[in-house]
C-alpha cells in the first residue's frame, strides 16, 4: 500500500515488529483493515513497517493475539511536531507570533497598480482611488465593495467609460477602460494616385476615383494610376494599386561573423525584499566580468492562495563573450540573401511578396562575399498625390 494522502496531517509511526507470528499478524492487519505501507523484512524474524497513529492502537490487541512485540522507531507528522513545540514555549509564543504577523500582512494592500489607461496619468487615477480609501497599507476590510469603489471611481474619473477593481492577495488592480472619441475627419482635398516607382501592374482596385491604367501596363515612377478628375468633376482617389518592382541589392556578407555566448561563468547575489525594497544578504563582492548579462527571479513568500509582497530575489550575473563563427561562402550567401529579403520586407511592407531573385554578379575575396542581386517584387505602388488647382480646370 501508498502512504496515505495527508500523513503527515494525522501523523505516523515507523515499527520494528519481533517474535511471535509475524505471518498471522499481516493476514490480521488486512481483515482489520489497518493499512500498512514500507513493509521490510529484517533479520532474526523482524520487520519493519509504517502506519498511521490511530492504527498503531489498534494494533496492541493483535500482538497480543500473535504473541508479537513491538518498537516504535520513527515518529513523523504534525501531532509530534506539535507536542515538541509545546515543550519550548517561547519557541511556540514565536512561531505563533510570526504567523499572526503574516496574516497581518496579507491582510493589507501592498501595491495599487494601474492598466489600461493611455490618456489619463496613472497619478490622477490612484489619486481618485486613495480618495475612495484605496491606497497601500491600506486594510483590505476597511474597502468598499469592489462594485461600489468601480462605480465611484468611474464617477470621478472623467473620460472613461468602465473602470473594474480587483484584488489578488495584497495587489490591487485597476482597469480602466478610456473613453474613445470619435475620429475629427479632416475634409481631404481631391487627390491622384501616383505610382512611387516604375513597375508592371499586376492589380488594381479603384474604389473611388477614375481608373488611368490596367493589369500588365508598364509604368513609371509618377505616372497617375487612379485620377481624381474626369469631366471636370473632382474626387479623392481610393484604392490599391499592386506592380512588380526591381530592387537591385549590393550585398557583403563575412566568413566569419561574431556572436554573444555565455562563458558559464556567473556570480549570485540574493535579496530580501520587501515590496519594491530589496535589501542585498549575499554575493557581495565586484563583478570582475568585462560584459555581463542578468536574470532575476523572485520566490515570494505564500500564505494560502496569496502571494505576500514579500520573499527573495535571487540575481545571477552571467559573464557574457563574443565568439567568432566560420561560415562556408554558401552559408554566408545565404544569410545576406535573408538579410536583403528581411530588408525589402520592411521597406515595401509586410505585404509585399518576392517573386524572383536573381544573381547578377558574386565573388569571394578578402574574407567576404559579395554579390549584387536583383529582386523582382510584387508591392503596394500608389502613393496619394494633391491635386494642384489648375490641373482640375
Amino acid at each position: 500500500m501508498k502512504e496515505p494522502a495527508f500523513s503527515f496531517l494525522r501523523g505516523s509511526v515507523t515499527v520494528v515488529i519481533r517474535g511471535g507470528d509475524l505471518e498471522q499478524l499481516i493476514n490480521r492487519l488486512g481483515e482489520q483493515g489497518i493499512g500498512v505501507w514500507e513493509i521490510k523484512p529484517l533479520p532474526d524474524r523482524r520487520m519493519e513497517l509504517s502506519l498511521m497513529v490511530g492504527d498503531f492502537f489498534a494494533l496492541r490487541p493483535l500482538l497480543k493475539q500473535t504473541s508479537c512485540r513491538v518498537h516504535v522507531k520513527k515518529r513523523r507528522g504534525f501531532p509530534f511536531l506539535l507536542s515538541r513545540l509545546l515543550q519550548r514555549k517561547w519557541f511556540a509564543v514565536g512561531l505563533l507570533l510570526f504567523f499572526l504577523m503574516i496574516a497581518a500582512m496579507s491582510s493589507l494592500v501592498w501595491d495599487v497598480e494601474v492598466e489600461g489607461n493611455v490618456k489619463i496619468p496613472t497619478e490622477d487615477i490612484k489619486l481618485a482611488a486613495k480618495q475612495e480609501g484605496l491606497f497601500p497599507f491600506q486594510w483590505k476590510f476597511k474597502l468598499s465593495e469592489q462594485d461600489k469603489l468601480s462605480k465611484n471611481l468611474a464617477r470621478k474619473l472623467e473620460g472613461v467609460s468602465w473602470v473594474g477593481v480587483t484584488i489578488h492577495g495584497t495587489k490591487a488592480t485597476i482597469e480602466v477602460v478610456e473613453a474613445t472619441k470619435p475620429k475629427e475627419q479632416k475634409l481631404a482635398s481631391p487627390r491622384n494616385l501616383i505610382s512611387k516607382s516604375d513597375a508592371v501592374i499586376t492589380y488594381i482596385y479603384a474604389e473611388r476615383g477614375y481608373p488611368q491604367v490596367t493589369k500588365n501596363d508598364r509604368v513609371k515612377k509618377g505616372t497617375i494610376l487612379i485620377s481624381g478628375v474626369q469631366g471636370g468633376r473632382s474626387v479623392v482617389s481610393k484604392g490599391e494599386v499592386k506592380g512588380l518592382v526591381w530592387h537591385e541589392y549590393e550585398i557583403e556578407a563575412p566568413l566569419v561573423k561574431k556572436e554573444n555566448v555565455l562563458t558559464g561563468d556567473k556570480k549570485k547575489k540574493g535579496y530580501l525584499y520587501f515590496g519594491n525594497t530589496a535589501i542585498q544578504i549575499t554575493g557581495y563582492g565586484s563583478v570582475r566580468f568585462e560584459q555581463t548579462v542578468t536574470y532575476t527571479e523572485t520566490d515570494p513568500l505564500t500564505w494560502r492562495k496569496w502571494k505576500l509582497p514579500i520573499g527573495w530575489m535571487s540575481e545571477a550575473v552571467m559573464e557574457k563573450t563574443q565568439i567568432e563563427v566560420s561560415q562556408t561562402p554558401q552559408q554566408a550567401k545565404n544569410s545576406g540573401l535573408a538579410q536583403a529579403r528581411r530588408d525589402i520586407l520592411a521597406k515595401n511592407g509586410a505585404d509585399s511578396v518576392i517573386k524572383e531573385e536573381k544573381i547578377l554578379h558574386e565573388k569571394t575575396e578578402n574574407g567576404k562575399v559579395y554579390m549584387k542581386v536583383l529582386f523582382e517584387v510584387e508591392q503596394n505602388i500608389a502613393e496619394e498625390v494633391p491635386i494642384v488647382q489648375d490641373q482640375g480646370e
